[in-house]
């Protein structure tokens, strides 16, 4: 008898596994199946989706914005569903926004920072308050929605901008020491021409942020500030990244004096041109730059920006050359960089053994930003030289009043 009740015992659980089985087999097909009307994103096919899943809260999620004459009753269906979704209560925000009732639509975009932390709330509450005209409220949380930064807040930034076109006040009202987010209104500065308020910035991502992933965004504010001819700020945040170890430069003038390291990309070290027939490289020698004989005619060879108060200057530098006749087009050039005029130019370069030369010129007071430039220009009847330039050493020292 026993036996026997065993036996049965077992058909039964077998049968109630199996069934259960088999149940789980039907919701995984139904899932499934909803879940592939879902991806085919079309009104009936969402549709289809609730029907097969009725408790599906991102389902009626994506039908809202399908029917938005029902959104109301499909969002507040996905928020019993599921009331950690902080979308659904945004988009019930907006919703009840459209419609002027902004009592309830500013308590849904609470209710979606009440359950989500994180910067979409913040940001639609900015939003909201930016749009009913409440500015202690949009400051409040345009700060707040900039203490968590998301990938991209250059919205958060034209959304301040359209409020104030002061980048201080927006700098004192949302800015932290977040470098990622200092690093975001410094490029939103960019964008703006604000070069004026720009440089106080980027001084601070100097001191918070990461060398690796913030140099080249700085050399682009040191480049830009020298093309606006702003030379006390552009030379501040060179000397700065000197100072704090970004960069491996000199503070003598030039930088880079003897060619020993790689150009950077900025306007206060060597730029090297490439032109077809000339190539130039730096390295232990000097800078040594061949021409072929089918380099233009005129071209610049070595170009850097410096900074000198106004007074009287003296340039030195040590080079030798091969192959290359006198008068031949090779010399040195103090620019004026805002008339883009030579304040001095060298005799032409042309030295089998190394030779110490000296280039004397006077800074005027309006002229503090200067182009240090060597050229090659074809001299009339000479053909294009053929040969080998090294330039061992340059440096400017101040010269005392005669």
């Amino acid at each position: 008898m026993m036996a026997i009740l065993y036996r049965s015992a077992g058909i039964a659980l077998r049968i109630i596994v199996a069934g259960v089985c088999c149940l789980g087999i039907w919701y995984s097909w139904k899932f499934a199946c909803a879940d592939y009307q879902f991806q085919k994103d079309t009104e009936g096919s969402v549709r289809s989706a609730i029907r097969l899943v009725p408790d599906g809260w991102e389902y009626y999620m994506r039908l809202a914005q399908f029917d938005r004459r029902h959104a109301r009753e499909l969002l507040s269906t996905s928020l019993r569903l599921n009331r950690y979704d902080a979308q659904a209560d945004i988009e019930l925000g907006l919703q009840y926004e459209a419609e002027g009732d902004f009592a309830r639509a500013e308590a849904a975009l609470l209710d979606a920072y009440a359950v989500d932390h994180t910067y979409l709330p913040r940001w639609s509450l900015a939003n909201y308050y930016f749009r009913r005209d409440n500015m202690p409220a949009f400051w409040a949380w345009a700060r707040s929605a900039a203490t968590m930064p998301a990938d991209d807040v250059g919205p958060l930034f034209e959304l301040c901008w359209r409020v104030s076109h002061d980048p201080e006040k927006i700098s004192g009202a949302i800015l932290n020491e977040k470098p990622e987010l200092i690093r975001q209104y410094v490029s939103f500065l960019l964008t703006k021409e604000q070069l004026s308020a720009v440089a106080s910035v980027a001084a601070r991502l100097v001191h918070s942020g990461d060398p690796e992933l913030d140099r080249p965004l700085l050399f682009s504010v040191v480049n830009r500030l020298v093309a606006v001819d702003d030379v006390a700020a552009a030379n501040a945040l060179w000397h700065l990244l000197i100072g704090e170890q970004w960069v491996v430069a000199d503070t003598t003038v030039p930088n880079n004096a003897d060619f020993v390291r790689e150009p950077l990309p900025v306007s206060f070290d060597w730029s090297l041109p490439e032109y077809p027939g000339l190539h130039s490289w730096p390295g232990s020698s000097g800078l040594e730059t061949e021409f072929t004989g089918s380099q233009p005619e005129s071209c610049i060879v070595a170009e850097q920006t410096v900074a000198l108060t106004p007074g009287n200057y003296t340039m030195a530098y040590a080079y030798h050359t091969t192959d290359i006749p006198p008068s031949t087009g090779i010399r040195w050039q103090i620019i004026d960089a805002r008339s883009n005029t030579a304040l001095a130019e060298s005799p032409d370069l042309s030295s089998d053994a190394v030779k110490h030369a000296e280039l004397a010129f006077s800074v005027p007071p309006d002229a503090s930003l200067l182009r240090l430039r060597l050229v090659y220009r074809r001299t009339l009847g000479t053909s294009r030289i053929s040969g080998m330039l090294v330039v061992l050493s340059t440096q400017i020292q101040g010269r005392p009043k005669p």
